[in-house]
């Protein structure tokens, strides 16, 4: 069950991760504001009163605010990422486990956090005084 579980999983990330590239393209974003402007001119030559034509205008912006959004958002995330992982890689003591962390999938980022964490109650456990 595990086993299957750890596939499911596995195909999700790399999904997840799809889309998140398609959605972050500039490709997607061209495509989506013709998609806009083509449905709201198709929109204007019938009869509408002002307020439907501001509800439309606000669909469309907030529509193509989803793909500026996440643009940057996977542009922050990925400088964010070399950043780290420079910094880890440059400092001699660190565990060189945790670059490109991001690539790995939750349940290896859980089983890392779960290192740390007991790493972290050592360190902070006090010793005894004798």
């Amino acid at each position: 069950m595990k086993r299957t579980y750890t596939k499911v999983e596995k195909f999700f990330e790399k999904i997840t991760y799809l889309i998140t590239a398609v959605l972050g393209s500039s490709i997607t974003f061209f495509l989506a504001l013709v998609m806009v402007v083509f449905w709201f001119f198709n929109r204007q030559y019938s009869q509408h009163d002002t307020n439907e034509v501001i509800r439309d205008l606000i669909h469309g912006i907030t529509f193509l605010s989803l793909f500026v959004i996440q643009k940057e958002f996977s542009r922050f995330s990925g400088s964010l990422h070399l950043k780290v992982n420079e910094l880890v890689a440059s400092t001699e003591t660190a565990s060189n486990s945790v670059i490109n962390v991001e690539s790995k999938t939750e349940i290896e980022i859980h089983e890392l956090q779960k290192e740390y964490a007991e790493l972290v109650e050592k360190i902070e456990k006090p010793e005894d005084k004798l």
